[in-house]
């Protein structure tokens, strides 16, 4: 637990030297590879004098911090996981934000031939049958829960796989790095994979399916249940991430000429 704990507020980005108002937010490790905090945390300060301090971490985590009290918001991407998180009245509300789309990573030559298939589950159909190596993320994260919702829907438990099959229990980056090496297929969120400098010989070989749709939302915490947050700050933040200046940021961030993400909060 202390290991997991160091490793949280060891992702805290910019805490130092810092003379404005200063909140926490947890957030998935994809929002994060993806190279748009970057983008989005110097124009949050320079617009609103307010720092905000990332906890990265997958989708579970963030949610265990918000229930606790230990960040003034979150930032997810698991519409289920989250509608509980505020049925239980762990949140105020929630904002959607933006949205990218999930994808199929693997190796170029295709050994599970998903390349063409119709649907997100023909192409994990075709990888079980096939006995290829996929890689999970198996952290609890959101791009982890659908995948298993996937793998649900195409009647097959993961529980079950052999040795094919390998659970990391890692963030997107570090999963990616392991399908990387083991030249294995994975699922990622797009702008982590436009982002993700390992590729070596993979490449995006399946996307386009609906299901495959991944929505980012924006939840603070609730101070009926913890009077310490800052919901004031979190306010600010919440008008900030749905205004005309956050649409043009997120809209406009490209790698290589792609899009990652498109602005749908309202």
């Amino acid at each position: 637990m202390k290991l997991i704990v160091a490793s949280l507020f060891a992702a805290v980005i910019g805490t130092v030297s810092y003379a404005g108002d200063a909140m926490k937010m947890a957030v998935t490790t994809s929002f994060n590879n993806s190279g748009l905090a970057d983008v989005l945390l110097p124009e949050i300060e320079k617009d609103l004098d307010l720092e905000v301090q990332l906890l990265v971490v997958g989708t579970g985590q963030a949610l265990t911090l918000g229930r606790a009290g230990d960040v003034d918001a979150i930032l997810v991407h698991s519409r289920q996981a989250e509608e509980k998180f505020l049925a239980d009245g762990f949140g105020t509300n929630r904002r959607e934000i933006m949205y990218n789309d999930f994808v199929f990573i693997g190796p170029k030559d295709d050994p599970a031939a998903i390349d063409g298939v119709p649907t997100a589950v023909s192409a994990l159909q075709n990888i079980a049958s096939s006995s290829s190596r996929f890689v999970s993320r198996g952290d609890d994260s959101g791009t982890h829960k659908k995948e298993l919702s996937l793998w649900g829907s195409a009647n097959l438990d993961p529980e079950t796989f052999g040795d094919w099959y390998r659970a990391v229990g890692s963030g997107m980056g570090a999963a990616l790095n392991t399908a990387s090496g083991m030249n294995a297929y994975i699922m990622s969120d797009r702008a982590s994979w436009l982002n993700f400098g390992n590729k070596g010989d993979l490449a995006l070989l399946y996307a386009g399916d609906p299901v495959l749709f991944n929505q980012y939302a924006f939840l603070p915490v609730n101070p009926e249940l913890h009077p310490h947050v800052k919901t004031d700050l979190t306010k600010k933040l919440e008008g900030w991430l749905v205004s005309d200046r956050a649409k043009e940021l997120i809209d406009t961030y490209k790698i290589n000429g792609e899009t990652l993400f498109v602005f749908n909060a309202e």
